[in-house]
């Protein structure tokens, strides 16, 4: 038994039932119901009409069983051993206190424009 879909409503329609509608162009269209035939006629957008399938399906309605939520994964950070520093280098590194770290900078700062002065007066002697 062949059955065709409405072309407004998206419904089945079994033989026997139904209209057939040929446009100019030779397009064919069938529609379960006049109330279907009358809507496309009138250039209705079945996306609107909240009985039809496309409508329907659009806005999620008669869906039996409500899927659950699909689990998004997060995203998990993992520490990695660099080539000049193993893992536990890092990690002492980075467990050091702020105000450690901030003296340890300026004392690399200032060891650094010691060695420029130095070089400026050995050049200019």
């Amino acid at each position: 038994m062949r059955t065709y879909d409405d072309t407004f409503s998206g419904q089945r329609i079994y033989p026997g039932k139904g209209k057939l509608f040929v446009r100019g162009d030779s397009k064919v269209f069938r529609f379960q119901n006049g109330k279907s035939e009358s809507l496309f006629l009138q250039r209705k957008n079945p996306r609107r009409i909240a009985w039809t399938v496309l409508f329907r399906r659009q806005h999620r309605k008669g869906i039996s069983e409500e899927v659950a939520k699909k689990r998004t994964r997060r995203t998990v950070k993992a520490q990695r051993a660099i080539v000049g520093a193993s893992l536990d280098v890092i990690k002492e590194r980075r467990n050091t206190r702020p105000e450690v770290r901030s003296a340890a900078r300026l004392a690399a700062i200032k060891e650094s424009k010691d060695k420029k002065q130095e070089a400026v007066a050995a050049k200019s002697r």
